[in-house]
């Protein structure tokens, strides 16, 4: 069973995504709070999965995450986010958001992104990705993400496509036939030289790049 936080300013916010996320056999909402209470709340209910404002009044979203991510067992967090937050975004994906989802994300879309959070996996729906996410690297030129992404190996490059796919080490591990060990050994290494970014962040450098597009990604 999925283990899920939903921590959100707004109890309408906070009921919807537990009646979503209710119909799901395999998740159970185990807490719900405002900012304020959620690292005690998300601590207490041991939760695997925490669906994250970005924004609340009372405490910052990007504080919450960060202390949550301070726990020996961290949980897998991605950031409740609207069209509007851009600035929040960049600080959110440095500090190691495990992803993001717009507020008013499809139910069945939401089911499935916390499964993959789940599973370890990084969270770039499409929509997200280009509307909310696309300004990380506004300052960066293609190029640069071209140039970095070609100091890897052909087969870190395929791991690097399919991490941008948002795909979890065993699903990787099984798409390309490797063992799961030896997918965690590519991505920790592909992961340092891009300079230590996380997966997200790496997702996103893939997508600049050009590994995303339907002919690339493969070893080269």
């Amino acid at each position: 069973m999925i283990r899920v936080a939903v921590v959100d300013d707004e109890a309408l916010v906070r009921s919807g995504l537990r009646l979503i996320l209710g119909t799901a056999p395999d998740i159970e909402v185990v807490a719900e709070c405002s900012g304020a209470k959620a690292v005690e709340a998300v601590r207490d209910s041991a939760a695997d999965v925490v669906l994250l404002d970005i924004r609340m009044p009372d405490v910052d979203g990007l504080t919450v995450l960060g202390r949550l991510l301070e726990a020996d067992r961290a949980p897998a967090v991605a950031m409740l986010t609207t069209f509007d937050a851009q600035e929040y975004v960049t600080a959110a994906l440095r500090a190691g958001a495990a992803g993001f989802l717009l507020k008013d994300t499809d139910p069945e879309q939401l089911v499935r992104a916390v499964r993959t959070l789940a599973e370890g996996g990084s969270l770039l729906d499409p929509g997200v990705t280009r509307a909310v996410i696309g300004g990380y690297l506004a300052a960066e030129a293609e190029a640069t993400a071209a140039a970095a992404v070609e100091a890897l190996t052909p087969r870190e490059r395929e791991v690097l496509a399919l991490i941008g796919q948002g795909l979890a080490n065993p699903q990787i591990a099984e798409r390309i036939g490797l063992a799961p060990s030896t997918v965690k050994d590519h991505v920790g290494a592909l992961l340092a030289k891009l300079g230590g970014l996380n997966r997200v962040q790496a997702a996103i450098v893939a997508d600049r790049a050009g590994l995303l597009s339907p002919w690339a990604g493969g070893p080269r």
